[in-house]
């Protein structure tokens, strides 16, 4: 089966994020380490790392990503920009390591194709050979292809992999988003699609590359480019499109979080998570199913 789970609010402290896993019966579990709408964060102390590590040992959490503020762009051809990008970066990427944390899933960039992919591979290698001993993943998220934003094509990974040197290239992962993949134009709500888009993928980058899901419905219809992330089971993808996937044995111990849009609920379980959670865990057959 794979590790079904949700990105959970740090409210109250990052280790309040494991107490809500918890009560939502989540096998993995997405965070942001820090703001996302500011540059600098704040230090996280010792008793709060150690907190933190301890809950998620004595959870029944599988895995633990976090997931990188939208301002940073290691695309940009803006020298300023990037700049505070790569700092921005490094620093989410450290507090990661002292979390414990699989990976860090960072949206690729924008730009211009022929010369963005390149600053975002030197980037990526920047940040990873300043961390040698480090076991954080960095995770590029494969991305709905809003303006100019890269990494919406397989043909992107495949450079920006290919772009990054063997002493560091064990440390880069890929993170795919159901909602992102149809909206790319990758139509994996036909199982002809399904199929082929994962053969695609595989061929291109590697399904050994890729480390982390996002389950989300999608609001747009296949080839519209449009991030709008919808409840499972009610947007383009329909059940089946998740049932394929949830039972299929190649992802039989993938993390898979949902980003689905939550209450107003102060409580630890939100109950639009546990909806989406439910519809979920009732497609899980009791044995994988064949390959799609």
């Amino acid at each position: 089966m794979p590790f079904l789970g949700a990105h959970l609010s740090i409210a109250g402290g990052i280790p309040k994020a494991v107490e809500r896993a918890e009560a939502a019966g989540c096998e993995a579990l997405q965070i942001f380490t820090k703001s996302v709408g500011q540059w600098r964060a704040r230090v996280l102390d010792d008793s709060e790392v150690a907190q933190f590590r301890d809950a998620v040992a004595r959870s029944r959490l599988q895995a633990v990503v976090a997931h990188a503020s939208y301002l940073s762009n290691l695309a940009s051809p803006n020298p300023v920009l990037r700049d505070q990008s790569l700092a921005a970066l490094g620093e989410e990427l450290d507090r990661s390591e002292r979390l414990g944390l699989l990976g860090l899933v960072m949206h690729p960039g924008t730009a211009d194709e022929a010369e963005g992919l390149p600053r975002i591979a030197a980037g990526v290698t920047q940040l990873l050979r300043a961390r040698r001993r480090g076991k954080t993943m960095m995770l590029l998220e494969h991305t709905a292809g809003q303006g100019n934003n890269l990494g919406h094509r397989f043909e992107h990974l495949h450079t920006i992999l290919s772009l990054v040197p063997d002493s560091v290239r064990a440390r880069v992962g890929v993170c795919l988003d159901t909602c992102h993949l149809i909206a790319s134009g990758y139509d994996i709500s036909s199982e002809d699609g399904f199929r082929d888009t994962f053969k695609h993928f595989d061929r291109l980058v590697g399904l050994d590359r890729l480390k982390v899901m996002h389950l989300n419905d999608s609001k747009r219809p296949c080839g519209s480019r449009v991030d709008r992330h919808e409840h499972i089971g009610q947007g383009c993808l329909g059940l089946g499109t998740f049932e394929r996937l949830l039972n299929d044995r190649r992802f039989a111990r993938m993390p898979m979080v949902i980003e689905t849009e939550k209450t107003d609920d102060k409580g630890l379980v939100d109950p639009l998570d546990a909806m989406n959670l439910a519809a979920l865990r009732g497609l899980i057959r009791k044995s994988p199913g064949r390959r799609g």
